[in-house]
């Protein structure tokens, strides 16, 4: 007989977070070392309040529909563990629950903050002799876990923010006008998303025009400058920021009055609106500013197939390695060329990956702080590649059913 396991996921939610679900009970109803799979619904707290799903029986057609619904089928949350040498209970309390269940390896699907509460729990496996098996898998849209070439979620993501630039500069260019228009895009540190609109441009248009990041210090006055400059040789002019631009001190254009979240981040809103009203009345212009928001997170419809196909390769992969006996790892990806894109998938020390950030490389950034470079481009193209045939029904995508996380 074998041994039992637990999947869960965590942090912000993705076009490809259960594609790699997908990877992860595929492999487990194949596997000849665990038997049953259970499904922690939200998160590591579902596992101290033992809210699991059996996921062990799903068959074929569940798994491929699951693999192009976009968001958590199993839900999430934001809970920090704290460190187990000045609060051990709550690991207590979790390993009490894996002896119970007999599970012998946890699956966390997260980003960074999941990352972190992997290494934790992997830290405490060591210290403790505990024979069970911690492993990580990436995602993130913000495209920001150190050693891996870039995370599911982040290629989807991409995709649908170069598409919808593209889209918002065709509506912008049909009025003969002088015109700005400034779409704010997710990256409170790492400005990948944001660069990634850069794929938006074509042969005949080079919208977005200037591209703002985070990597680089944020000056409004050097900003209007420059779109000074854009608009006497384009009527219509269109700019990407990041919502986490700041100036030289650190400040952020726009931090809101809320206080930071559980892990210490700034909650961030409005850097658009913010600019919009310095253009209006700087500038005087015809001025809008577009808040994409929670809808480049999760836009299924829009999916990259190359994103869902690492997804469920480095779901996969994490049961893989964890059979062959590793622990205290996150699966990753190793680019080997671009043209054509190639990859394998490995695993790394989880320790040397939590509670750290890997932002736009300053190269890939022009010196002039308000575009991307074509290496930045280059790196980015063959994420974005492939579309999915999604499931519809009354002509509106039709994903896996949530009905236990509606309430």
């Amino acid at each position: 007989m074998g041994k039992n396991c637990i999947v869960a996921q965590s942090g912000g939610p993705t076009a490809a977070i259960n594609a790699s679900l997908a990877g992860v009970i595929s492999a487990v109803k194949s596997s000849d070392v665990y038997d049953k799979l259970y499904g922690s619904v939200h998160g590591i707290q579902g596992v101290l309040k033992e809210n699991f799903l059996d996921l062990s029986e799903m068959n074929e057609d569940f798994i491929e529909r699951l693999a192009i619904t976009p968001a958590m089928y199993l839900g999430s949350c934001r809970f920090k563990l704290p460190d187990f040498d000045k609060d051990e209970q709550p690991y207590k309390d979790i390993f009490a629950v894996f002896e119970k269940y007999d599970i012998s390896a946890f699956f966390y699907i997260g980003g960074n903050d999941s990352m972190d509460t992997v290494a934790k729990l992997s830290a405490y496996a060591e210290k403790t002799g505990k024979n069970i098996k911690i492993a990580g898998v990436p995602k993130t849209i913000d495209n920001d876990l150190l050693v891996t070439d870039h995370t599911p979620g982040f290629g989807s993501a991409a995709k649908y923010i170069a598409s919808s630039i593209r889209e918002i500069a065709y509506d912008t260019y049909i009025y003969d006008l002088e015109s700005v228009t400034i779409v704010e895009i997710m990256g409170r540190d790492a400005g990948w998303l944001t660069a990634a609109s850069a794929l938006a441009r074509n042969d005949f248009s080079i919208a977005p025009h200037l591209i703002y990041l985070p990597e680089v210090n944020f000056d409004k006055d050097v900003f209007l400058e420059d779109l000074k400059k854009e608009l006497k040789k384009h009527k219509n002019v269109i700019v990407a920021v990041s919502e986490g631009i700041h100036d030289k001190d650190g400040n952020y254009i726009a931090a809101s009055t809320a206080k930071d979240d559980k892990f210490g981040h700034a909650q961030l809103s409005g850097a658009g609106k913010v600019l919009e009203y310095l253009v209006k009345d700087e500038l005087g212009v015809k001025v809008r500013s577009v808040e994409i928001n929670v809808l480049q997170r999760a836009a299924g419809h829009m999916a990259s197939k190359t994103d869902l196909e690492e997804a469920i390769n480095l779901g996969s992969a994490a049961v893989a390695f964890t059979e062959a006996g590793e622990t205290g790892f996150m699966t990753v990806i190793k680019r080997i060329s671009d043209d054509p894109y190639t990859y394998e998938t490995d695993f790394s020390d989880v320790s040397k990956i939590a509670n750290e950030a890997k932002g736009v490389p300053l190269s890939w950034i022009k010196k002039s702080g308000n575009d991307v470079t074509n290496e930045l481009v280059k790196y980015v193209r063959p994420l974005i590649e492939g579309e999915i045939d999604g499931f519809y029904k009354d002509g509106v995508v039709d994903y896996v059913p949530i009905p236990h996380l509606v309430k």
